[in-house]
């Protein structure tokens, strides 16, 4: 009988920890789904006024490309992750976090924010005088200045530089407002620069290739030489080894992207010349016209 009453109380005693454990694993799921809320709330409706706007351009104009909305997506929610999210709260503690941020919010998002030619979809969006203010604002000098290679790459990497030795590092994880402004910067900056670079929405102050390739070179070599600067001389107050992990992370993860800027600046290099090459004869520049115009118009160009 004591036996009997013994395997039930333990039989009961086993059930009770399942199920606590069981609701201590729902509550850490629960938690963890909670972390991206934040996230979904800034991602999604910058999501959805993209593909709004495409869809309803669509309608009036040649079809918007279905890649450049992925593209904007994917962009939107890289960038979006670095604010946002669980990895912006653990970027308040590791410096491997934030670094990993840095290259979502300052580099790979923009690239692929600019392939997705928000300007361009804007344009389309845009009633036809508010459509010529903006063009007459993107040929503004203003705008010349912002948008030239050497002044975006300043704004870029010069900021990074500025970030990391000196004591804005410290002083942004003590300041609400300082912290969000510094995260303007890096996407801001990073977003001229690849646009700079990389030309894909309309842009009046275009340089030309030779002067952008120089300026990419010495950015990308500037990017570089700040990440083995990092892993030598961490900022104050971090922690050693997690900094040399995040320099690491940004030596490494900074090159992947660059390759791939590097590889699209090729591209767009062999393309441009071949549309220089092509004959002059009337029938084949008509020809080469309306191929130019059937292919701006695949794209999403008016």
């Amino acid at each position: 009988m004591n036996r009997a009453n013994g395997f039930v109380y333990a039989h009961a005693g086993h059930d009770h920890g399942a199920d606590a454990s069981a609701i201590e694993s729902a509550h850490h799921a629960a938690h963890g789904m909670a972390a991206f809320v934040p996230l979904m709330l800034l991602a999604l409706p910058l999501m959805l006024l993209y593909l709004g706007a495409a869809f309803w351009t669509s309608r009036r104009y040649k079809r918007w490309p279905a890649y450049r909305s992925l593209l904007a997506c994917a962009g939107i929610l890289a960038c979006a992750s670095a604010v946002a999210g669980p990895l912006a709260q653990a970027s308040h503690g590791s410096f491997t976090a934030h670094m990993f941020g840095h290259l979502l919010l300052g580099m790979l998002g923009p690239l692929l924010l600019v392939y997705s030619a928000p300007i361009t979809l804007l344009l389309r969006s845009l009633p036809r005088r508010s459509a010529r203010m903006l063009t007459g604002l993107l040929r503004s000098r203003p705008a010349a200045v912002l948008t030239h290679p050497v002044i975006a790459a300043l704004l870029n990497v010069g900021g990074l530089w500025l970030l990391y030795t000196t004591n804005l590092y410290a002083a942004m994880h003590t300041s609400a407002v300082l912290h969000a402004l510094v995260h303007i910067h890096v996407f801001a900056a990073g977003y001229l620069f690849t646009a700079s670079l990389l030309p894909v929405d309309p842009s009046p102050h275009r340089t030309g290739m030779k002067l952008r390739a120089c300026v990419m070179i010495a950015a990308f070599a500037a990017h570089g030489i700040l990440g083995k600067f990092l892993y030598a001389s961490p900022p104050p107050g971090t922690d050693i080894e997690d900094v040399r992990i995040g320099a690491q992370l940004m030596y490494y993860g900074g090159d992947g992207v660059d390759l791939l800027l590097i590889v699209l600046f090729c591209y767009r290099g062999y393309r441009a010349a071949g549309r220089q090459d092509m004959p002059s004869t009337p029938n084949a520049s008509n020809e080469g016209k309306r191929k130019l115009r059937s292919e701006n118009g695949k794209r999403g160009y008016t």
